[in-house]
């Protein structure tokens, strides 16, 4: 097969919305700042060791949403 046919149908192939990627990504990033100026303004935050369990638990489901969204829109 010619390779400009393969090309081709791979343009031709439905195209994926990436909207639910760009929602967990600007979420992820808005938390990365949120989260950073807390930390500038505070020295003590997140304070306990289960608010910290917290921000770690809900900072890990925000990559992961992101990160899942990437690979299933690609």
């Amino acid at each position: 097969m010619d390779l400009t046919v393969l090309l081709a149908a791979a343009e031709a192939g439905e195209e994926t919305s990436k909207t639910a990627f760009y929602i967990a990504g600007g979420l992820l990033a808005v938390w990365a700042v949120v989260v950073s100026v807390i930390g500038f303004t505070r020295p003590g935050f997140p304070g306990t060791g289960s608010a910290q369990r917290g921000v770690i638990a809900l900072t890990a489901l925000l990559v992961l949403a992101a990160t899942s969204t990437a690979v299933i829109t690609a």
